[in-house]
């Protein structure tokens, strides 16, 4: 079993704190540990999105002006050198780096620092040159599957079985929290028709669900568990309402130990009714979904020259089509 400690923007760009973090990961229990290589530079400017889009009372793009997130995201950076520090780091205390690469143009600094293995958000799970790309240039992939409408993500798949390398398909839900009657966990079945491994990429609310999410997808045969981390107050970061602490990676590593058996039956005892989070293995993305899925796609790119302004041509990193 790997669990996955996702640190994504809960170290508010303190390097320090990304160590204490991967300290405390690995001794609960975690044997991978994630950041993100975002940089404000890609982030581009779309003017739907500055102050959102509404119809007859029917919201049709969120609302997330340029300036605002670029200044939030621009906080938030790691530099190349504290990247591959933080590969270092991980190596010394035993667990596996990871990286999740937004932007082709950032694999080959991605590369430099040492990731060996690269997870793909799911709004890029149809980006099949960024897949090409990065299965070019990496030993394995870890490819979230949330937004990606069906058809999308069986052409993903043939790109991926084309490039002969180990990958892993992660189920999650595109909500932030994600109610436990959405998480639809029979999609791991599915999945697997497409991978020999699948995981399910945890977003419930902490505070009111703990981690009976991940725990009940462990029986259901997923080979990876992928939940967002902190070691703050949970309102001290963005995500850290939907980020377990070090007692909750405990638990959920030490309910992986268990028999198959012995797990159904502490989900029978102590989560009566838990078996509704399975859900469907096919289902359509809900309205919020699709809004979130409209924003995130193509929210980075590469600029054609260092530098260049935000309105100025990008390199999308995202395909509509198959080609």
């Amino acid at each position: 079993m790997k669990i996955i400690a996702e640190l994504c923007q809960n170290h508010n760009g303190n390097f320090d704190l990304v160590k204490r973090m991967v300290d405390s990961a690995a001794t609960a229990g975690a044997t991978h540990v994630k950041l993100q290589t975002i940089y404000a530079r890609n982030l581009v400017f779309r003017p739907q999105f500055e102050t959102g889009l509404e119809h007859n009372g029917v919201t049709l793009a969120i609302k997330r002006p340029w300036q605002t997130e670029y200044d939030r995201l621009r906080g938030l950076e790691l530099n190349p050198d504290q990247c591959a520090d933080f590969v270092s780091y991980c190596q010394e205390v035993g667990v596996v780096p990871l990286t999740t690469c937004f932007s082709r143009g950032d694999i080959p600094v991605i590369r430099s620092q040492g990731f060996s293995i690269v997870k793909v958000a799911s709004y890029d799970c149809a980006s099949y040159t960024l897949l090409r790309e990065l299965a070019a240039n990496f030993e394995s992939l870890i490819v979230s599957t949330g937004a990606t409408f069906d058809n999308e993500f069986d052409y993903a798949a043939k790109v991926l079985q084309s490039t002969q390398i180990p990958y892993t398909f992660l189920h999650c839900v595109t909500l932030y929290p994600t109610p436990l009657e959405e998480m639809h966990l029979d999609r791991l079945n599915w999945l697997r028709q497409f991978s020999p491994t699948v995981g399910f990429s945890d977003h419930s609310l902490v505070e009111r669900d703990g981690v009976v999410a991940a725990k009940a997808a462990i029986p259901l045969r997923a080979h990876v568990i992928e939940r967002h981390f902190t070691i703050l107050d949970p309102q001290a970061s963005k995500d850290g309402p939907v980020s377990i602490t070090a007692s909750h990676l405990k638990e959920i590593a030490e309910f992986a130990t268990r028999t198959q058996p012995e797990q159904l039956e502490i989900l029978d005892k102590e989560h009566s009714g838990w078996q509704k989070m399975k859900g469907s293995a096919h289902r359509t993305l809900s309205t919020a979904e699709l809004l979130n899925r409209d924003y995130y796609r193509g929210r980075f790119a590469t600029p054609r020259w260092q530098g260049a302004h935000r309105d100025s041509t990008m390199v999308f990193n995202w395909e509509e089509t198959p080609l």
